[in-house]
């Protein structure tokens, strides 16, 4: 079913009052840009974090139109290869490689609300405290030119 179709669909369950707002997940920009011809795009669900930037060109779109962007699996590559850049960011603030991969996407754009997997109450906090991690500008270039895997 084409897009269009599928959000037109949508948009007529929000006008029932049936749904609140819409959200997409896994898009393009030129997706992002054909459904915001049709319903008003409230969220952009992509997989995204500082070793995955295939949508980078979406992240930046969202952020010009003032969508959440929301990106899945953020922490898990950056904790599985915690090695160079972000082992020697996470040393440096004495915090764990995956608050220092959720900072990093805090600091990356206003629109950003991360979506980390949480199995138990440990992970659960490690995650919330990586809202107090404070990257400096050097950190955050240093991780933001670790090539994507």
């Amino acid at each position: 079913m084409p897009l269009a179709d599928q959000l037109g669909a949508l948009r007529e369950l929000q006008i029932k009052g049936k749904i609140g707002h819409i959200g997409l997940s896994e898009v393009t920009v030129a997706e992002l840009e054909q459904a915001r011809q049709v319903v008003d795009v409230a969220s952009v669900q992509n997989r995204y974090s500082v070793l995955d930037r295939e949508h980078e060109a979406v992240l930046d779109a969202c952020e010009a139109a003032g969508i959440a962007f929301l990106p899945w699996r953020p922490v898990h590559p950056a904790v599985s290869a915690a090695t160079g850049e972000i082992a020697a960011v996470a040393a440096e603030l004495d915090a764990t490689a995956a608050q220092v991969a959720l900072a990093w996407l805090l600091d990356r754009s206003p629109v950003v609300l991360p979506i980390p997997g949480t199995g138990t109450i440990g992970h659960l906090e490690e995650n919330v405290a990586a809202a107090d991690v404070r990257l400096s500008s050097d950190q955050w270039r240093r991780l933001d030119r670790v090539p994507p895997r």
